[in-house]
């Protein structure tokens, strides 16, 4: 029974990562070009804003400078640095680097939450490096080294903010803990837009609906979902479940930009989802505690 639960959880917050599968299609085909500070900061703050002023709460004693390292780490920084990396590589590069991302996570678990590092986790961590590579690498592809430090600060960013979410626990409703973080990383962008980027003369009709898209489902829908399963589904599936971001990357990409599809893209995927399934079915262990650790700790 709490196996099938787990299971349903995943699924339910797999929807998220599906979601801001699209970010790459609407970065490249909506929004307006080399606004990455722009699309970042509108993505994050309308929605956070609606979401505080409807819960009517604000964080109280240490959460105000939790919620700010939460927002800045799962917000602010990673999408402004998922933007950059939009903009400076393609796709496919882009999901490679940010394949890193379990990594980090089984790393940070082990030392903050005292998850065990099992086999079928590294070896699920090996394999979709693979699956990522074959879904979405092409021999073409083109390296930027500022898209692919971007793109590796922005899976460090979510890797530390799924461990630190899971470590401090959500002290009020997960749609109010997602306006905390969507609020507070939207602020900490808002000055740095105005200095580095400005606002563009014109906002068309497309970058409206794009930025729309990006508001509603990618951040009121997608990180309400996400936070919700930070309370259900172990750090490490967390972070495996953002591989269905790349799959769906490619899906759209072949629908939707003409883009085909190989054997060993198709091969790639399955690889990406038979990791995705193992991690899920493999849940975290807990470090064994020394006796006089757990008696300080009891006792303290």
């Amino acid at each position: 029974m709490k196996g099938n639960r787990l299971l349903a959880d995943s699924a339910i917050t797999a929807l998220a990562p599906m979601i801001w599968g699209s970010t790459y299609i609407v970065t490249t085909q909506l929004l307006p070009p080399d606004r990455p500070l722009l699309a970042a900061v509108v993505r994050a703050l309308p929605a956070g804003l609606v979401l505080v002023l409807v819960g009517r709460i604000l964080p109280k004693g240490v959460w105000w400078w939790r919620a700010l390292v939460l927002g800045t780490l799962n917000i602010g920084a990673f999408f402004f640095l998922l933007f950059v990396s939009a903009y400076h590589l393609p796709g496919g590069v882009a999901a490679l680097v940010g394949s890193v991302q379990p990594v980090v996570v089984l790393v940070l678990a082990a030392v903050v939450l005292g998850d065990r590092i099992r086999l079928p986790h590294v070896l699920a961590c090996l394999a979709a490096v693979v699956g990522v590579a074959l879904l979405v690498l092409k021999a073409t592809a083109r390296l930027d080294l500022v898209g692919v430090f971007a793109a590796l600060g922005a899976a460090v960013c979510m890797a530390s903010g799924i461990v630190l979410t899971k470590r401090w626990q959500r002290p009020v409703g997960v749609l109010l803990f997602t306006g905390w973080q969507l609020t507070a990383g939207g602020l900490v962008l808002l000055p740095v837009l105005f200095l580095l980027e400005g606002l563009p003369s014109t906002i068309t009709g497309t970058n409206a609906l794009g930025f729309g898209y990006l508001v509603v489902l990618g951040s009121l829908f997608g990180y309400s979902v996400w936070f919700r399963g930070t309370d259900r589904v172990p750090a490490i599936g967390l972070s495996f479940l953002g591989f269905c971001s790349p799959i769906v990357a490619t899906v759209l990409g072949f629908a939707f930009l003409g883009q085909t599809l190989s054997l060993l893209q198709l091969a790639g995927a399955a690889i990406l989802v038979g990791a995705i399934v193992l991690v899920q079915l493999t849940p975290a262990r807990k470090a064994p505690v020394e006796p006089e650790r757990e008696l300080q700790r009891t006792t303290s």
